[in-house]
């Protein structure tokens, strides 16, 4: 069975994740922020492992 991706809302305190990536960004300039969104991106994607669940991401992102 192919790994599917989860798009059903998962986050238990969605305003406290999005609070805490805006934190994240403080006092970044905007070449920075983007190499942490890039830096970010690649974390998440280890942790997901999968390149059918990433492939996934990559079209709902879309």
């Amino acid at each position: 069975m192919q790994p599917i991706l989860n798009t059903a809302p998962n986050l238990d305190a969605p305003d406290d994740f999005y609070e805490a990536l805006i934190e994240a960004h403080q006092g970044l300039s905007t070449e920075e922020s983007h190499a942490f969104n890039a830096r970010l991106v690649l974390v998440l994607a280890n942790h997901i492992g999968a390149l059918p669940v990433l492939r996934q991401a990559f079209a709902a992102a879309a």
